[in-house]
Order: C-alpha cells, then structure tokens, then sequence
C-alpha cells in the first residue's frame, strides 16, 4: 500500500471507529505510539504491535459511550500524514466531551510504524 492509500484507509476505519481492526490491518510489528502526556494507566510512550493492541483494549474499557467521530482529510508529506481526529465521548465516571488531537502517522514498508498525538 501506498502512504496515500494507508492514509486514506486508517481515516476510513476512524470514522467508523474501528481502532482495533486499523491495527491489525495497518500496522508494523515493531510500531511505536506516542501520547501528548502520560495518565493514570498509561504510558507516554508504547512500543510493539501486542503493547498498542492492549493499550487500546485499555482504553475501550474505559469509555461509557461513543456519540461519533470525525477525521479531517488526511495531508500527506513524503512518508508521513496527519489529520485531527474529534471524538465526542463519555469516559466511565467523567462528563461527555469533544476531544480533538492531530494524529501524525509515519510509514515505512506499507506499515504505519509511528504514531503521534498531539492536543
């Protein structure tokens, strides 16, 4: 796949909040996820395919209920791409909230192999 083809997949399966299945199709092995910051639970910094896979079941958990979510069009720069992701959410035990990031994703191999998030 090419950056422009797994760009335009990864924001597909976003928008339909299929985080997981992204993961298993798009990801590298050896893939790395950078937070903004570190919380409770969390890690600022994670690395491997099996680590992003429990992070997100760990994040599942946490989530009461999904109300959607939006992924701006994707930019694309030589082997990476980013785009702002909302995401209008209740976490278990806090208020419902808008929670936008800009996701920089890097490519090599037709694997993403680098994740970003920035608030």
């Amino acid at each position: 796949m090419t950056v422009e083809q797994i760009a335009a997949r990864l924001a597909e399966h976003c928008r339909n909040e299929k985080f997981t299945q992204a993961q298993a199709e798009l990801y590298a092995e050896d893939a790395v996820s950078i937070e903004p910051y570190a919380i409770p639970g969390f890690e600022k910094e994670t690395k491997g395919l099996p680590a992003l896979k429990e992070k997100d079941q760990q994040f599942n958990a946490m989530v009461e209920a999904r109300f959607g979510t939006t992924v701006s069009a994707p930019l694309i720069a030589g082997n990476s791409f980013c785009f702002i992701l909302t995401m209008d959410i209740k976490m278990k035990g806090k208020d419902r909230e808008k929670v936008s990031e800009l996701c920089v994703y890097t490519v090599k191999d037709g694997k993403i192999i680098a994740e970003q998030f920035f608030v």
